[in-house]
């Protein structure tokens, strides 16, 4: 069973074909290189479906990108789809367990990476990845690579990716099939780590033409802001949508919010988006009264308390900030909330779909009706944006659908009159960590295969106002809760390791009509309890 696609083949180089076309020589996109023209961009993909194909890569088969936010990044994209292959998108904060976990499961042939990044050593990571586990991959091409560079990785030699000159032969465009996915996202993980999410040029075209719409990318002196990683929907689908749109896309390597403030400003930055937080730290970077004059849409989603006051103080200091949702299985700026809501309503995740053929419904989980406008319960999707399928995962995806071709989102959320939603909170239990989402069991799985570890759960908390992930364990009694964190330093993301980790005895249990189960509410409250206990009176 497949998720509903566009029906239509395409190439995804059409979302910039009427600019290439028109305007070949205006600026598509300033990154830290410099601006780069529609023409350059263009040039650029080209030279890299050259090198690819120079390497051997063809119809079919997997790169994996695990680099910075970088021109780069969105050739290589625009490069596989023109010879058929697809993008393995890799977030530059995984650790050696995540990656040997996507590269294995996406069966990667190659993967593109740059010696460094930041305070990232990206061959020291790799160092820790078990290649025995990494059958196809063939090759590990390096971007910037030089004297320094190591000669092999994971017991490949390295390649440099040299992408400044035309030295191959332009290899013929592949064959137009609509659902060939052209990239591959990850979501929140389960025991066996997380699924990945199949987008085809198609869905990619469609949901970005309708977002480039409706929230008004094409709008005279439109430029975006480009904050996000581009390994997440979050950010790829903001930089499709202006793209398409014709809006300069402004692209920081790395969130840093004083000069995201100075980019926003200087540049004339009219939309941009992001989380509640980024957007609180990029207000208090600038002490103007109003230091964004040009802005007119930013999008924000809610991972901490108190988004109406957020968006009620910022509102009086010219950011408009409105909520909005998406997922990595119906792309993210799926829906926007209208500019003219009360900030109470503005400020909720959730709004009018910004495809006008998407359908939004919300069923009842309990007797499996669908809802009335104001009732809630679980938001179903249908869309021509919707994903593919989960990759090798037929069970995944089939549960994942209603029989009608509808995502089951397993987000709570409830339908307004005028065809709006509003995204309430996760059905589940997955926590919104470093921006992600990030399913627990993956961090209890962690744990609890490290020796003396009976049992694990991990809850959501806020620290400094910040969410982060709390662990109870359940272990031999002389286990140092430190000496289970070091472990998980090397191996997790730094978002998904707990903050804080507490030895218990039991778990607080109730009986169901299914066995007994752990009260997950109970420990949240747990967790809070014993936060406060650490703050002095």
């Amino acid at each position: 069973m497949q998720a509903d696609a566009a029906p239509a083949a395409a190439a995804l180089a059409d979302l910039y074909e009427t600019h290439l076309r028109m305007r070949p020589d205006e600026v598509a996109l300033i990154d830290e290189t410099g601006p780069l023209t529609y023409r350059a961009f263009d040039a650029l993909a080209a030279r890299t479906a050259q090198w690819l194909a120079a390497q051997g890569i063809a119809a079919g088969d997997r790169v994996a990108v695990w680099l910075p936010n970088r021109r780069e990044w969105l050739a290589l994209l625009f490069a596989l789809d023109r010879l058929g292959g697809t993008l393995v998108a890799v977030n530059t904060r995984y650790r050696s367990g995540e990656l040997e976990y996507i590269l294995g499961r996406s069966r990667a042939r190659m993967l593109v990476m740059q010696p460094s990044f930041r305070k990232i050593d990206f061959p020291a990571v790799l160092a820790g990845v078990d290649t025995g586990k990494l059958p196809e991959l063939r090759s590990v091409a390096v971007l910037d690579a030089g004297g320094d560079t190591p000669v092999s990785v994971l017991g490949l030699p390295t390649v440099a990716c040299r992408l400044d000159a035309q030295t191959h032969a332009m290899p013929p465009a592949a064959a137009r099939e609509p659902m060939r996915p052209v990239i591959l996202f990850t979501t929140s993980g389960t025991t066996r780590g997380p699924k990945l999410v199949m987008h085809s040029a198609a869905t990619l075209l469609a949901h970005n033409v309708a977002v480039a719409a409706a929230y008004e990318l094409g709008a005279p002196g439109a430029r975006l802001l480009a904050a996000l990683p581009l390994c997440g929907v979050f950010g790829l689908n903001g930089v499709l949508a202006a793209l398409h749109a014709g809006a300069a896309i402004v692209m920081m390597d790395l969130f840093d919010a004083p000069r995201a403030a100075n980019l926003l400003r200087d540049e004339r930055i009219t939309h941009t988006f992001g989380s509640d937080e980024m957007m609180r730290r990029i207000a208090e970077a600038l002490p103007d009264e109003r230091p964004f004059p040009h802005a007119r849409v930013i999008g924000f989603a809610s991972f901490s308390p108190g988004a109406a006051e957020l968006v009620e103080s910022l509102q009086q200091r010219g950011m408009p900030l409105r909520g909005l949702y998406g997922s990595s299985e119906v792309q993210a700026l799926f829906a926007l909330q209208a500019a003219h809501l009360p900030v109470a309503e503005r400020a909720l995740g959730g709004g009018m779909p910004a495809a006008r053929d998407a359908q939004v419904r919300v069923r009842d989980p309990a007797t499996g009706e669908l809802c009335a406008a104001g009732v809630q319960g679980e938001i179903e999707i249908r869309a021509p944006g919707n994903f593919i399928g989960y990759l090798d995962n037929p069970e995944a995806t089939a549960a994942a659908l209603t029989p009608d071709g509808y995502f089951r989102t397993g987000d709570l959320g409830y339908l307004r009159p005028d065809g709006s939603f509003v995204y309430l909170a996760r059905m589940g239990d997955a926590l919104r960590l470093g921006g992600f989402l990030v399913d627990p069991a993956e961090i209890e799985h962690a744990l609890a295969s490290q020796p003396g570890v009976q049992n694990a759960q991990v809850v959501g908390i806020t620290l400094d106002g910040q969410p982060r992930a709390a662990a109870f364990v359940i272990a031999q009694a002389d286990t140092n809760p430190e000496a289970l964190l070091a472990p998980l330093r090397a191996t997790l993301a730094p978002f998904k390791v707990p903050a804080r980790l507490w030895l218990v005895d039991e778990f607080p249990m109730a009986a169901s009509a299914n066995g007994f189960k752990i009260q997950r509410v109970r420990l949240r409250q747990m967790a809070e309890e014993r936060l406060r206990q650490e703050t002095p009176a």
